[in-house]
């Protein structure tokens, strides 16, 4: 494992379809997650400190918005077909996340 692999997470498979729970605590916990090209993925995002500017996560690359409720999974359902990285970040995008896609 190298110095950085505790900061990327790789997606796990649930009944065909990835998923990757973020943990917002003060930033994104992993920053860093890793899918695979093609097939149903789903970002789940859990807010559990009320540290920051954190209470709302969006992606306009990857096409969502949404408040995080203290304490509550927001998930969001993601299409990826192309390799590449795209990003994630609070309302204010100071606290910044990414999805590698490979």
């Amino acid at each position: 494992m190298g110095l950085f692999d505790r900061f990327k997470k790789p997606a796990v498979n649930e009944d065909g379809q990835q998923v990757v729970k973020v943990t917002v605590d003060g930033g994104y916990q992993p920053e860093t997650v890793r899918l695979a090209k093609g097939g149903p993925a789903k970002l789940v995002f859990e807010r559990v400190s009320d540290k920051g500017c954190l209470e709302v996560v969006h992606s306009p690359e990857l096409g969502f918005e949404s408040e995080l409720p203290l304490n509550q999974e927001v998930s969001f359902d993601v299409k990826i077909y192309q390799r590449g990285e795209y990003g994630f970040a609070c309302g204010m995008d100071m606290f910044k996340g990414k999805v590698v896609v490979k």
